[in-house]
């Protein structure tokens, strides 16, 4: 299969999917559950990407999809962990004997991909390397059919899927929630980050801008302004409406968190 290349177009693409991905009616629900297991075994994560220098979401998300979370299953591909693999890729873990532990199995999984040569965790960089893991059959050979182990339950993805490997179905549809359906929620909800887009610093607004008496109109203060009404609400006890306005009410809010106002307000 031709290789993908992660050109200037591609990582556009994945950008503007990500910032615009939508949940579908009905599916809610079973995202929220899926990312609060991802969640509750963030350590089990963090224990496999951290030595090969991999975000823990990212271990996580693999998981998900290659063996539904669970935790007796090769990272590989699905199979026991009392052998080693017997599907692509068969035989692994080479070494060792089996039975494996989950930890062996998937830091062979995540090394034999390559991971720990790959330092670009940027959204665009995290999504180019989930869709080369599961292949990139739907782009080269779909292109109408945005891949579903990305995008399945969200606007981008209907239907069309492999039922196995090299059996195309365009009527199939994944009952599989995409990685980066699961990985959109957990930022939303802030527990992830990604090098472009950190999680916001706890103690200190992501940026400031100046007290308002009225809405502005320039489009970089709107921006601005709603950014941190949404760093605001990330606070207990703090419900800012994110409309772009840093008027009395954003000003207030900011106080409560930070100890004082808006630049610009005539309350100091």
């Amino acid at each position: 299969m031709a290789k993908l290349n992660l050109t200037a177009a591609l990582r556009a693409e994945y950008k503007r999917m990500f910032d615009t991905v939508t949940i579908n009616a009905g599916k809610q629900a079973a995202v929220e559950g899926l990312v609060a297991s991802l969640v509750a075994n963030k350590d089990r994560y963090k224990a496999v990407g951290d030595p090969l220098g991999m975000p823990w979401h990212v271990v996580a998300v693999i998981h998900n999809m290659e063996s539904s979370q669970n935790f007796t299953r090769h990272l590989h591909n699905g199979d026991p962990l009392t052998k080693r693999t017997t599907h692509v890729p068969a035989g692994r873990p080479a070494t060792g004997t089996p039975p494996f532990t989950w930890e062996e199995s998937a830091a062979d999984a995540l090394t034999l991909h390559g991971f720990p040569d790959w330092h670009d965790w940027t959204v665009a960089g995290t999504l180019y390397q989930l869709e080369c893991y599961n292949g990139t059959g739907y782009r080269l050979y779909h292109p109408s059919v945005k891949t579903p182990y990305l995008w399945s339950f969200s606007n981008w993805y209907t239907q069309g899927k492999y039922i196995q490997d090299g059996t195309w179905s365009a009527t199939a549809k994944s009952d599989q929630c995409g990685a980066a359906v699961l990985l959109r929620r957990m930022a939303e909800k802030q527990w992830i980050g990604f090098t472009d887009e950190p999680l916001p610093d706890p103690d200190r607004p992501p940026l400031m801008v100046n007290y308002a008496a009225s809405k502005p109109s320039d489009p970089a203060v709107l921006a601005a302004a709603e950014t941190l009404q949404a760093w605001l609400n990330t606070h207990a006890g703090i419900f800012v409406k994110v409309d772009g306005w840093p008027g009395k009410g954003t000003s207030d809010a900011l106080k409560a968190v930070t100890g004082h106002h808006l630049p610009g307000d005539p309350r100091g």
